[in-house]
C-alpha cells in the first residue's frame, strides 16, 4: 500500500476530523514534505481536502475512483480481494492479472483499472474502455478442480454480475450464453475468462469482467455487432462504481465458495433461471452449419443443450445463438 493509500485510510478512520501533518508523518513514518506532496496528489485526483493552520488536514469529499485502499476498506470476503491492485490505466486487466499469476500472486487477487488501452472481449473483439465511467477488473483464481470444469467459472461470474445489477439497480438482468449480460435486450456486461493449465492440472484462471456503468451513448463506438447499454443510459442516474464493485466481489466470493463445496449444480440452476432463451426456439450459426431448436439448459462443461424437433439433444460448444423471434433486431 502506497503512502497515498495510507493517508486515505487515515482520513477514512477519522471522518470529519483534522489530522495534523505532524501526526500523519509520525503514523506513516514519512517526512512532513512527503505528507504535503501526497495530499497535493490526492487533490489532483479529485479528493477535496481542507487544510487549516494549526489543525491540519480534513477530507471533505472523495471522487469516484477505484483505488485499492478504497476497494479493500469494508470488503467482506473470505477469498476474493485478499490482494487488490489498481491502475489509473493499463493495457488490459486480464494481461496484468496473468503476469501477476505467473509471478506467484495469491488466489483471490483482484486487478482493477480506471481505463484500458487494449481491452478485449470474446473472439479477440475490442472492448471499449473509456476512463472514469465503467468497471474493468480481473480476478485471479487457482481452483483445485479438473481442467474440464474450468468453463463453469464463466457462468458463476455471469450470475454474480447479473445479480449485482438486479440488487443495486433493480434491473431484470438476463444472461446470454456464453458470456454476456443483457438489459432490455442490450449488452451491458461481457466476460472473458482465460486459463493456464496442463492436461490434468489448472495453474490459474483469470476471470475478466467488464460492466458498462456510467458510460453515455456518445462514448460507444459505431458499428457494434450487438446493441449495447449502460446503467446510466437505462436509469438516467450515475451509479457508485466502488459500491458496485464491492457488492459484486462479495457475491462472487460467496458463489465461488459454494462452487468449491457443492459443485456446479447450484450455479447452473441460477444461471438457467436468468437465461433469456431458456425454453425458447433459437437458431445457432456455426459457420458451416445452422441449427434450430429449443434451449433446455446447460451441460456440466458449459455447453448449451439444444433440443431439436426430433427430440435429440445437441450440445452447442460454440456459435452465435439467436432467438428466432428476435433475429431481425439482433442483426442490426
Amino acid at each position: 500500500m502506497t503512502s497515498r493509500d495510507k493517508i486515505i485510510g487515515l482520513f477514512r478512520t477519522c471522518p470529519n476530523q483534522y489530522l495534523s501533518g505532524q501526526e500523519i508523518s509520525r503514523l506513516l513514518d514519512i517526512s512532513r514534505a512527503a505528507v504535503w506532496k501526497q495530499v497535493e496528489v490526492l487533490r489532483e485526483l479529485g479528493f477535496e481536502i481542507e487544510a487549516k493552520h494549526s489543525l491540519g488536514y480534513r477530507l471533505l469529499a472523495a471522487p469516484d475512483l477505484l483505488l485499492a485502499s478504497e476497494i479493500e476498506r469494508g470488503l467482506n470476503c473470505q477469498l476474493i480481494g485478499r490482494s487488490v491492485i489498481s491502475f489509473p490505466e493499463t493495457d488490459s486487466t486480464n494481461v496484468r492479472a496473468r503476469r501477476l499469476a505467473e509471478e506467484g500472486a495469491i488466489e483471490g487477487t483482484v486487478v482493477v483499472a480506471d481505463r484500458q488501452s487494449a481491452g478485449r472481449g470474446r473472439l479477440g473483439r475490442r472492448w471499449e474502455s473509456p476512463p472514469g465511467v465503467n468497471l474493468y477488473c480481473s480476478i485471479l483464481l487457482r481452483p483445485q478442480i479438473p481442467v474440464q470444469q474450468a468453463p463453469q467459472l464463466t457462468f458463476l461470474t455471469a450470475v454474480a454480475v447479473a445479480e449485482t445489477l438486479q440488487e443495486l439497480c433493480q434491473f431484470s438482468a438476463e444472461v446470454k450464453w456464453p458470456n454476456d449480460i443483457l438489459i432490455n435486450g442490450a449488452k451491458i456486461s461481457g466476460l472473458l475468462n482465460e486459463m493456464n493449465a496442463e492436461t490434468e492440472q489448472i495453474h490459474f484462471v483469470i476471470l475478466g469482467v467488464g460492466v458498462n456503468l456510467n458510460m453515455t451513448e456518445s462514448q460507444f463506438p459505431d458499428g457494434l455487432n450487438y446493441p449495447a447499454t449502460s446503467v446510466f443510459m437505462e436509469t438516467g442516474q450515475p451509479i457508485d462504481r466502488l459500491n458496485f464493485l464491492q457488492f459484486f466481489l462479495q457475491r462472487l466470493d460467496l458463489y465461488y465458495s459454494e462452487f468449491l463445496q457443492e459443485g456446479f449444480t447450484p450455479i447452473r440452476h441460477r444461471w438457467e433461471s436468468l437465461c433469456h432463451i431458456m425454453n425458447k426456439q433459437v437458431e445457432v450459426d456455426r459457420g458451416n452449419r445452422c441449427l434450430r431448436g429449443t434451449v433446455v439448459g446447460l451441460e456440466a462443461d458449459g455447453a448449451l443443450r439444444l433440443q431439436q424437433q426430433d427430440g435429440q439433444i445437441e450440445k452447442i460448444l460454440a456459435g452465435d445463438v439467436i432467438p428466432v423471434k428476435s433475429r431481425k433486431r439482433e442483426k442490426n
